[in-house]
């Protein structure tokens, strides 16, 4: 896993839960925390990092990774912001992930590992995107809808009818998003 991530995560740490957290959140990890943004880690570094949130929090793992997602990702929108300025709504941002964005993140973190999603945009409404990767964090990716969304200003239906956790040979993100009604 590229450093970056572990780079977000600390930023979001320590900005929600103070200075002395993330050391506190490395400490109860055992690891080290050197992070670099080009760097590569080992995916367990980083669920260790989330396993001693999940117990310091009393959460569930996937919601510290949803509550990620929801923060690091504003942080990106603020760090690259042609990724999102390049569209006006949530769904043109979603479909764009494998061909625009992930190949861009390719560019500017080499190595970088992104899952990969395909979609069925037969309906107007309704976008489903189809999530694969051997991380199964289809918990971040929830969290990074969730967020675009909020950064986009939409109403956003979010739900799961298939996951790898579950059992399922894929992840299966239902995503419905509209425009607020005036105030």
């Amino acid at each position: 896993m590229k450093g970056i991530v572990f780079n977000l995560l600390e930023a979001v740490v320590r900005r929600d839960h103070g200075e002395d957290a993330w050391d506190d959140l490395l400490d109860a990890a055992g690891v080290d925390g050197a992070y670099t943004s080009l760097g590569n880690y080992p995916d367990d570094e980083f669920m260790k990092l989330v396993g001693a949130a999940s117990s310091a929090l009393k959460m569930p793992v996937d919601d510290v990774v949803r509550w990620f997602g929801r923060n690091a990702l504003p942080l990106l929108a603020h760090k690259h912001p042609r990724f999102f300025d390049a569209h006006r709504s949530t769904r043109p941002f979603l479909m764009a992930l494998n061909d625009v964005i992930h190949s861009e993140v390719r560019k500017l973190y080499p190595g970088a590992d992104v899952p990969i999603f395909t979609y069925d945009t037969s309906s107007p409404d309704v976008l489903l995107m189809y999530y694969r990767s051997p991380r199964k964090m289809c918990a971040l990716a929830e969290g990074f809808i969730e967020a675009t969304a909020a950064h986009y200003h939409e109403e956003l239906s979010l739900d799961q009818p298939e996951c790898m956790k579950r059992g399922d040979d894929r992840c299966v993100l239902r995503v419905s998003v509209r425009k607020p009604p005036e105030q």
